[in-house]
């Protein structure tokens, strides 16, 4: 199913075709130092567990999906809404683009369709990310989208982490 799109991507969610071409992006030190404890040496049965684990709410619209190239079909990242506080309309943005994809303009494009996405079609209250303060590049996407920065802390591994948010500006309560 196709979540949304882009001017240049297409968000969908992960079939089991996918999960080689995933595999791949996790196991790339490039492109995971920036992602939680860094690791990078995934096998395809921690990934399948992870990916059950995010996507048991995809029915509630949200989880992680993949990233393809519109014009071609090509698979070149993962995005991400993930219900990290246990509550549905909290959810936090995650997104992996593939290194040889990086400054091309997708990342901006991920992050602002996830906003997007989850405020119009999720009604969803606020949207978070968090990132290590040095990931320079998803402290820039942030700023560009309208996030803002609202705390600074630490991580298990003692790195810096920077929390950024943005409220829903048509969010009502549907309670």
């Amino acid at each position: 199913m196709i979540r949304f799109r882009t001017n240049f991507l297409i968000v969908r969610d992960i079939e089991a075709h996918d999960l080689d071409i995933l595999l791949g992006f996790y196991t790339q030190k490039a492109n995971m130092r920036f992602i939680s404890d860094g690791k990078y040496d995934w096998t395809r049965p921690e990934l399948e567990a992870k990916y059950q684990k995010i996507n048991k709410d995809y029915a509630l619209g949200f989880g992680a999906f993949v990233v393809e190239l519109a014009s071609t079909g090509e698979v070149i990242g993962e995005a991400a809404l993930f219900n990290s506080f246990n509550e549905p309309q909290i959810l936090e943005i995650g997104y992996i683009i593939d290194s040889p994809f990086w400054r091309k303009g997708y990342g901006r494009e991920v992050c602002q369709g996830l906003i997007d996405y989850g405020f119009k079609e999720l009604g969803v209250k606020r949207l978070v990310a968090r990132m290590y303060a040095d990931n320079t590049a998803s402290v820039m996407l942030s700023e560009i989208c309208d996030m803002t920065h609202t705390n600074t802390g630490r991580a298990e591994n003692g790195k810096v982490v920077f929390r950024y948010e943005i409220n829903n500006p048509n969010y009502q309560s549907r309670i």
